[in-house]
């Protein structure tokens, strides 16, 4: 008799940051993670991860709406079925429930992780084999302040954890945003890539002028300058400049990858599991874009460990990406809840090895830093 789904269980779990992570719309001080526990009825247990940054800050999903949407409306439309099938599973989700790209996300990554322990198989091994072992791994320089940033960036760089350097910037006027990143590209010259995330904080107009001062001082990508749903604008961008423009909320599943790529966007394409609804969404955008000569460049919502070797395994299974990744969400939290850790070494981090995603809760740590109402 084939296994179904027993139960679903939900936690918020509340983890400090290292430090103050400044974004257009939002500091981080703490990152909430909602974790999923799938029970099967032949004993195994799928793990998930749903997180989003700052609340409601950055998009529709909080939390809190991810566990009881979760509870309410999706876990019932999964327990009692067969477990084996992730492909009709995700149909089943999406036929009856709407949007809710995050929640979906946890859910699948719980199914894939139980099936690939039940069949002994990692979850890069379930989607076809990996590629590559070991991923680049940038860091995102947020503190808001540039002497401490360049000294963040100089650590990183002697440590050899990092190479690649993302800013965020938006929340502060345009010159004085400029200025703070031309500033920390001069301090690091050929030693490392800089890119920038504005997360939407300009208008079109802004973006010009913030743009060309950005490409005269050697940035090397420019993500999501402007709104997510102005795809005119941002092709208009793409076209204007030689840097290249980073399409990551405007490009959340494959139809925007075909909306983008047939209105004459070049440029590359951000990935993440929670935007796309999880991993195999994700993988139809990444094939869309491959087959239009985007480039692609795996990204975060800041993840913990659970979240992030979920991305791990759909990044590895795809050909070396041509901006990287920025799966650092783990080395931004003071603890974590998972027994190993990922390895991050020489610029990069090792995919998980073992059945499913390789990842083994710490059950003390969970138990301490799950919210208790």
């Amino acid at each position: 008799m084939s296994s179904v789904i027993e139960s679903i269980e939900t936690l918020l779990v509340d983890l400090p940051t290292i430090r103050p992570h400044k974004l257009s719309m939002t500091t981080m001080a703490c990152q909430t993670m909602v974790i999923v526990r799938m029970r099967h009825s032949d004993g195994i247990e799928g793990l998930g991860e749903g997180t989003t940054i700052g609340g409601l800050a950055y998009g529709p999903e909080s939390p809190e709406s991810i566990k009881t949407n979760i509870d309410t409306y999706l876990a019932p439309l999964l327990v009692g079925q067969p477990s084996g099938n992730v492909h009709a599973l995700r149909a089943r989700l999406n036929r009856h429930a709407r949007g809710n790209a995050i929640a979906k996300s946890a859910l699948e990554t719980a199914l894939l992780d139980a099936q690939g322990k039940r069949l002994g198989l990692s979850v890069a091994d379930l989607l076809g084999g990996a590629r590559q072992t070991h991923l680049p791994v940038l860091w995102t320089l947020a503190s808001g302040d540039t002497r401490k940033d360049i000294d963040e960036a100089l650590l990183r760089l002697e440590q050899r954890r990092h190479c690649d350097f993302k800013l965020k910037i938006g929340a502060n006027p345009v010159d004085q945003d400029v200025r703070h990143v031309a500033a920390i590209k001069e301090a690091l010259g050929d030693r490392a890539s800089v890119r920038v995330d504005v997360n939407q904080a300009w208008d079109e107009s802004t973006a010009v002028r913030g743009i060309q001062a950005l490409q005269d001082a050697g940035i090397e990508l420019v993500e999501q300058a402007i709104p997510a749903r102005e795809h005119a604008g941002l092709i208009r961008l793409a076209n204007r400049f030689n840097v290249p423009m980073l399409a990551d909320e405007a490009v959340q599943d494959a139809r925007d990858a075909i909306d983008l790529v047939s209105g004459g966007f070049s440029g590359a394409f951000a990935l993440k599991i929670a935007k796309s609804g999880g991993i195999q969404g994700v993988l139809e955008l990444a094939h869309v874009a491959q087959a239009a000569g985007i480039g692609l460049y795996g990204g975060t919502l800041l993840e913990g460990s659970i979240g992030t070797a979920a991305s791990l395994h759909a990044w590895a299974t795809l050909p070396e990406m041509a901006w990287g990744t920025e799966m650092f969400g783990p080395l931004l939290l003071k603890d974590d809840i998972v027994a190993e850790p990922l390895s991050y070494h020489e610029f990069g981090v090792d995919l998980p090895q073992g059945a499913g995603l390789g990842i083994t809760l710490d059950e003390d740590k969970l138990a301490h830093y799950s919210r208790k109402n």
